[in-house]
């Protein structure tokens, strides 16, 4: 093996096109949240993949759950989520919770009928990661397990540029641990 670098794995591979999948709908203007910036864009800043992030879940459903209307960035803008369940499950030893929704109005159309919005914050919070958060796609279990992979993560747009109305992470989804996976703060001056 030489200098002790150890082959990729299937696992990395796999994070690695999820990102690359990422970083070319960023390149494109019709689909980056750089807008006219797009062009300029050369990539983001992410943690190494990391299987201790790739956790399994406990889905506690909330059927009796009611609508609300989560504030976004933009204080002219609600979105009417539900919270769909809660979500049990440890992360470097740490029991965590989280609560997961659905977008009522995205749940209206067929390909994203199954779509869970995973919004969060944690410890990494404005510090190495987005300020605002990150946040998790996720998609209806059969039963109550799910695997969560915060390698997946990802910025809100708001992130990225103005004029964005993104979801602010409830209070309820600050996890007390670090989160060094996925997607790290981003370089608007990096771009320019």
């Amino acid at each position: 093996m030489g200098l002790g670098i150890a082959p990729q794995g299937r696992y990395e591979k796999k994070i690695e096109q999820h990102r690359r999948e990422m970083d070319e709908k960023f390149r494109n203007p019709q689909t980056s949240p750089l807008r006219e910036l797009a062009h300029t864009y050369t990539g983001q800043d992410y943690y190494p993949p990391d299987k201790t992030y790739r956790v399994r879940a406990r889905l506690e459903r909330t059927p009796e759950a009611k609508p609300f209307r989560l504030p976004t960035s933009n204080p002219e803008v609600q979105k009417q989520f539900v919270q769909y369940g809660i979500l049990h499950f440890s992360l470097h030893g740490k029991a965590c919770r989280l609560s997961v929704y659905r977008n009522l109005q995205l749940s209206n159309m067929p390909q994203y009928k199954d779509l869970l919005f995973l919004p969060f914050a944690d410890q990494t919070s404005g510090l190495e990661t987005y300020g605002g958060g990150r946040y998790l796609d996720l998609e209806i279990p059969k039963g109550n397990k799910m695997v969560l992979d915060f390698n997946l993560c990802y910025n809100p747009y708001c992130a990225y540029s103005e004029g964005w109305s993104c979801p602010i992470i409830p209070r309820e989804n600050y996890l007390p641990v670090p989160v060094r996976a996925g997607v790290k703060k981003y370089d608007k001056h990096a771009e320019k």
